[in-house]
């Protein structure tokens, strides 16, 4: 008899550390104490706590640091130490960006051009911590909070933030302050903020593809910037429902046969744990009784060539076409050498 799997462990984001980092700082800048630990209340309304691994204070600042614990779900950020410095000021609450923090160059994002890539949602609950606290002390809300992340901008190339225009550093995330293990939410998340970016860039064509490999061949036989780059992954569905809402003339999806074939079916979530090749409907699709015994879409292309391609990228097209209809729709296929193999 085999144990039951364990509960993935969820974690929490950097702009919950970021609060609970501020909370520690405004503590030893006002009452002179360094805690050890310190309690946050999170926009759901709960209330963890949180172990202070940095604290440093001079005339007039302090600082507080809390190593991002992102639970069982692989964070580039997990294990970064996130550093919040206050100071008192006369202009309310203020953010800057520290070392590792990125800066905002580009519109379209809910972050201003020339801000600190400190979400809204962050914000508002360090603002929060800023005026519970400044309250409690009889104090004067005016804080100047300077969030660090070192070794931030390393950590950033592994992110969508320099396809995003956020340049120098990582960004300061979180709607709830909770990393919930293995989420779709956070990487669909990214791919609107690509189209919002495209968008207020002026740009007519995008593209989404669902790995490296398409992505190289597409923006080389299109000479689409950086900008145009949806990183769509497994997420066809995520990108099309939000380009429906917020269009442009012009998709182009690239892609392996396995995935395309699954898109071509209906699925419109291309993860291999989510959607499946249906082999016995590909076989009536095609005329084809022996594409029913096969166990890949590889196998199948060995088996009738051409014709599988053919037939993938038209049914493709049609249904992403079907999703955005005042789109123009490309397909483009991609074999593992990354040579387009088909289009519609």
């Amino acid at each position: 008899m085999t144990d039951a799997p364990k509960p993935l462990r969820r974690g929490w984001t950097t702009g919950a550390c970021a609060t609970a980092a501020t909370k520690a700082a405004l503590i030893a800048l006002w009452r002179g104490e360094e805690v050890a630990s310190v309690r946050i209340t999170l926009p759901k309304g709960e209330k963890p706590e949180f172990a202070i691994a940095h604290r440093k204070r001079g005339d007039g600042w302090a600082e507080a640091g809390i190593i991002k614990d992102a639970g069982d779900d692989p964070d580039v950020t997990h294990g970064a130490l996130i550093i919040a410095r206050v100071e008192e000021t006369g202009q309310g609450v203020t953010f800057r960006a520290g070392e590792g923090v990125g800066i905002v160059t580009r519109p379209g994002l809910p972050i201003a051009p020339g801000e600190p890539a400190i979400n809204l949602v962050p914000r508002q609950m360090m603002q929060a911590v800023v005026a519970d606290l400044a309250d409690r002390e009889a104090r004067p809300a005016n804080i100047e909070i300077t969030i660090s992340v070192p070794g931030g901008e390393a950590l950033a190339d592994k992110t969508w933030n320099p396809r995003l225009g956020i340049k120098g550093g990582l960004s300061i995330l979180g709607t709830t302050g909770i990393v919930r293990p293995f989420s779709c939410a956070a990487w669909i998340a990214s791919i609107h903020r690509g189209i919002d970016v495209a968008r207020a860039g002026g740009l007519t064509h995008v593209a989404g593809c669902t790995g490296a490999t398409s992505e190289k061949a597409v923006q080389a036989f299109y000479d689409l910037p950086d900008m145009a780059m949806l990183d769509m992954g497994d997420f066809a569905g995520g990108m099309l429902k939000y380009l429906r809402r917020h269009p442009v003339d012009r998709i182009t999806i690239g892609g392996g046969l396995g995935k395309l074939t699954k898109l071509a079916q209906g699925a419109v979530d291309l993860h291999s744990g989510r959607s499946t090749v249906d082999f016995e409907a590909l076989a009536q699709a095609l005329g084809q009784p022996q594409v029913a015994q096969a166990n890949t879409v590889m196998e199948v292309h060995q088996m009738v060539g051409a014709a599988l391609v053919d037939w993938v990228v038209t049914q493709a097209r049609a249904k992403a076409q079907a999703m955005v209809p005042d789109a123009q729709v490309d397909i483009i296929a991609i074999d593992r050498a990354g040579n387009i193999v088909g289009q519609a």
